[in-house]
């Protein structure tokens, strides 16, 4: 994973690293692996992943079949154009 400090600007990097690391899960696997998980919590917790995954996967085949209505979209910010680099 690469993170791309501008303008010095390191609060922000870190922002966006967190952000990565949230998506990717890494700091849910962390806090798994902190503690010892019993093989039979580790098969509940597998099977309730399974079913989520299962879940979400025929929720997105309904919306592509039009049996559901897709969520709205949120808005997004519009945001300034970066100033050019000075060289």
């Amino acid at each position: 994973m690469q993170i791309l400090v501008r303008d010095n600007n390191v609060d922000q990097a870190l922002r966006v690293l967190k952000k990565k690391m949230q998506r990717e899960g890494v700091f849910r696997e962390m806090k798994r692996r902190a503690a010892y998980e019993k093989p039979s919590e580790k098969r509940v917790r597998e099977k309730a992943e399974a079913i989520r995954r299962a879940r979400k996967l025929a929720r997105k085949q309904a919306q592509r079949e039009g049996l559901i209505a897709a969520p709205k979209p949120k808005p997004r910010p519009v945001r300034a154009p970066r100033p050019a680099a000075v060289i």
